[in-house]
């Protein structure tokens, strides 16, 4: 029931007037430092998941390992957790069976996506026919499970997939409006890079719109306040916890390396004992 509450509570947060912050947490202890934060919910990423465990590429993550890891972040923290799913991990006839295992770890949502998911070469997306079978698919299990309030975020690769940026642009904005008619609860586009590709997304896409900020491809061109004035719905922080993460590890290692164990201290990156007791 608890889950359920939870699904109800951040399909509120996203459909509200004020725009939903959603870093992503790779451990349960990043879930808790999130939560502590003050943000309203935690995401998971399949590729900080692959990183956290030394993965060489985001499709080693097995459909058990996700499970365990996303149930471990839910049970650390009381906001609502959105998995990630991938691409449902494998074709339409296996996507109820994922989406009630993911609904089982307590998730209160899940991003499906359509790219080919461990793919050699140039990325490629599934038919969009197929990707909305999947949503469609998805939804029609959260209700039949009793949760029609399961917060499906369909996300579409097109920007990257597909080389030409305009032709890109309007598939991603096609698949997104297909993605919210056949169920999703808001669209994700991925790799938006620019002010002007934000506005065109949100004029163009009938209805809420996730967009990830924070990424190389992005960082110089728009920031939080940005993506607020033009009514995104939902923004995504997926690397920013795993890469502060490693640079502070990397940062303190390579003090004790030089002897110069003293810098901690002057640079404030040790935890005290004081602040770990309030996180844990």
């Amino acid at each position: 029931m608890e889950s359920l509450n939870k699904s109800k509570l951040l399909k509120d947060f996203i459909l509200d007037k004020e725009t939903l912050i959603m870093p992503n947490a790779f451990d349960p202890i990043s879930a808790r430092m999130i939560e502590n934060a003050g943000f309203k919910g935690v995401q998971c990423s399949g590729y900080s998941f692959s990183i956290r465990a030394a993965y060489s590429k985001e499709s080693e993550v097995t459909l058990e390992d996700n499970l365990e890891w996303t149930r471990q972040i839910v049970n650390a923290v009381d906001v609502p957790v959105m998995a990630d799913a991938e691409d449902g991990y494998g074709d339409a006839g296996t996507i109820s069976e994922t989406v009630r295992r993911f609904m089982g770890t307590g998730a209160a949502g899940m991003n499906l996506e359509d790219q080919i998911l461990g793919k050699s070469g140039p990325m490629e997306l599934i038919g969009q026919e197929l990707m909305v079978e999947k949503i469609m698919l998805a939804r029609e299990t959260a209700e039949f499970e009793g949760n029609p309030d399961l917060v499906i975020n369909g996300r579409t690769d097109a920007l990257k997939a597909i080389p030409d940026r305009e032709e890109a642009l309007n598939v991603a904005i096609e698949r997104a409006n297909s993605y919210l008619d056949a169920g999703a609860t808001l669209a994700f586009i991925v790799y938006t890079a620019t002010l002007e590709e934000i506005q065109t997304i949100t004029q163009e896409v009938k209805g809420p719109v996730t967009i990830a900020a924070g990424m190389p491809y992005n960082l110089q061109n728009f920031g939080i306040s940005d993506l607020e004035k033009y009514g995104v719905a939902r923004i995504s922080l997926p690397s920013l916890l795993i890469y502060s993460s490693l640079k502070g590890m990397e940062r303190a290692l390579s003090h004790v390396k030089m002897n110069e164990m003293e810098k901690l201290l002057e640079n404030d990156d040790l935890y005290s004992v004081d602040d770990l007791t309030n996180l844990l």
